[in-house]
C-alpha cells in the first residue's frame, strides 16, 4: 500500500512537470541543420553563431515552438574546412533529414554546401559574407551578412571623404578573402580609388611582415585595406604597428567583433571598418528603427553567456528569425513553400539590418545597414 501510494505521488509529480512544458502538436519536430566553424581559424565567428542558434531555439521552444512544433538543432563543426562542410551538409540532408539549413560560417564552406542543397531542394540560409553566395542567384540559397562588395563600397566612400585615393590591398586567401579581393578590384576604379599594391596572406599565417614590407616600399600608399576574417586580420594589425606604418588602416566586416579588439590589442587603435549596428547598439538614438531588436538580442546574449555578443552571432539570429517567419507564412516545413516565403520576405528588421528579398535578391540588405566604425581607446565609436 505504501509502495502504491508513493508511485501515485511520483506519477502526479511527473504530470505536473509535464504540464509545465509546452504541449507540442502532433507534427514532428522542425529540424534545423547547421554546419559552423566552431574550431579553427574562423572559430570566433562560428562559436557565437552556434551559441545564438542554441539560445534562440531554447527561447522559441519555451514559448511553444513554431506552429506548435518543437525546434531541434542538429549541428556539426567543420573546423573551417570546406571539405568537411560538404561532408556534414550531405549528412544533414541524407541522414538527418533536416527541414532547413543555417550555416556556412565562411564563404568557402558555404560554396561547398550550396550544390548539395540545390540538388536536394532544401532551403539554406548562409552566414558567409562573399557576394558569390547569392550572385548569381541560387534558387535555394539565401544569406544574412552584408556582401564583400558592399564592404568595399562603404570603405571607399569613407576614404574619399578623407581625401584618400591610393590604397594598398592586403587580402586573405580564404574564400571570403578571395571574393573580397575580386570585388574590391571591381569597385575601386568605379569609385575613383587606385590600388597601388595588391598582396595576399594565408588564414593561418602567423606573420605577414614580408607582405607589409612590400607595401611600405610602394610609393604613394595613403591607406591599407585588409580583407579577411578570423584571427588573421589581428595579426596584420599587430604587424602594421610593429613596422611603424602610419597610413590609416581599414578592415572589412569580417572582423566586426570585440574578439578582434582582444586579439589586436593596442594595434587596433584607429582602425576603421563597416559593421552592422550591433557593436554600437546601446549608443544608437531611441529613434533608430534598429535599436530595439539589436539591444534585445545583445541583452539576451549577455544574460545567457556572460559575454559580449558579436555581429556574427547577429547573422545567426537573423537567419533563424527569417526561417521561422518563412515557416509560419508557409504554414509548415514544405521546402518549396518555405523557399518561396523566404524569397517574399518584406521589411523584416533584424540585428543586421532591414531585410527585403526578391527573386533577384536573396540577401535583401542595402548599404544603409552598414555603419562605419572606428576603434578609439579600445572601443567602437561611430564615424560621423
Amino acid at each position: 500500500m505504501i509502495l502504491r501510494k508513493r508511485t501515485l505521488i511520483q506519477l502526479a509529480a511527473a504530470t505536473l512537470v509535464a504540464g509545465a512544458a509546452p504541449a507540442w502538436a502532433q507534427g514532428a519536430d522542425i529540424k534545423i541543420g547547421s554546419v559552423l566553424s566552431i574550431t579553427g581559424p574562423a572559430a570566433f565567428l562560428g562559436e557565437p553563431e552556434l551559441k545564438t542558434l542554441q539560445m534562440e531555439i531554447e527561447r522559441l521552444n519555451a514559448a511553444g515552438g513554431v506552429l506548435g512544433r518543437k525546434l531541434t538543432l542538429v549541428h556539426y563543426d567543420d573546423g573551417g574546412e570546406a571539405g568537411k562542410a560538404n561532408g556534414f551538409a550531405k549528412r544533414l540532408l541524407d541522414s538527418d533529414k533536416v527541414d532547413l539549413l543555417i550555416g556556412g560560417t565562411t564563404t568557402g564552406a558555404t560554396m561547398a554546401m550550396a550544390p548539395l542543397v540545390e540538388k536536394a531542394g532544401v532551403p539554406f540560409i548562409s552566414l558567409a559574407g562573399g557576394v558569390v553566395v547569392v550572385e548569381p542567384v541560387k534558387k535555394w540559397v539565401f544569406k544574412t551578412p552584408h556582401t564583400d562588395r558592399m564592404a568595399a563600397e562603404k570603405v571607399f566612400a569613407d576614404m574619399k571623404k578623407r581625401g584618400i585615393t591610393k590604397v594598398a590591398l592586403l587580402s586573405e586567401t580564404s574564400g571570403f578573402g578571395q571574393s573580397g579581393r575580386k570585388e574590391t578590384q571591381v569597385v575601386a576604379p568605379r569609385m575613383g580609388i587606385e590600388l597601388v599594391a595588391d598582396e595576399t596572406y594565408g588564414p593561418k599565417d602567423a606573420d605577414v611582415t614580408a607582405q607589409l614590407t612590400k607595401i611600405r616600399n610602394v610609393p604613394g600608399v595613403q591607406a591599407i585595406f585588409v580583407f579577411g576574417l578570423g584571427q588573421g586580420p589581428a595579426v596584420v594589425s599587430k604587424n602594421i604597428a610593429q613596422l611603424g606604418l602610419k597610413q590609416p588602416q581599414y578592415q572589412s566586416h569580417g572582423v566586426a567583433s570585440d574578439e578582434y579588439l582582444k586579439l589586436a590589442g593596442a594595434a587596433a587603435e584607429g582602425v576603421r571598418l563597416p559593421s552592422p549596428a550591433l557593436l554600437v547598439a546601446d549608443a544608437l538614438p531611441a529613434s533608430d528603427p534598429q535599436k530595439a531588436v539589436a539591444t534585445a538580442y545583445a541583452k539576451a546574449y549577455r544574460d545567457r553567456y556572460k559575454q559580449e555578443p558579436s555581429t556574427f552571432g547577429g547573422y545567426a539570429h537573423d537567419a533563424l528569425a527569417l526561417a521561422v517567419d518563412a515557416i509560419k507564412r508557409a504554414g509548415g516545413t514544405d521546402g518549396a513553400k518555405v523557399r518561396a516565403a523566404l524569397e517574399a520576405t518584406k521589411g523584416q528588421m533584424g540585428v543586421t539590418g532591414l531585410f527585403t528579398m526578391s527573386p533577384t535578391d536573396h540577401m535583401g540588405l542595402d548599404l544603409s545597414a552598414f555603419r562605419m566604425l572606428e576603434v578609439k581607446k579600445g572601443d567602437w565609436v561611430v564615424v560621423p
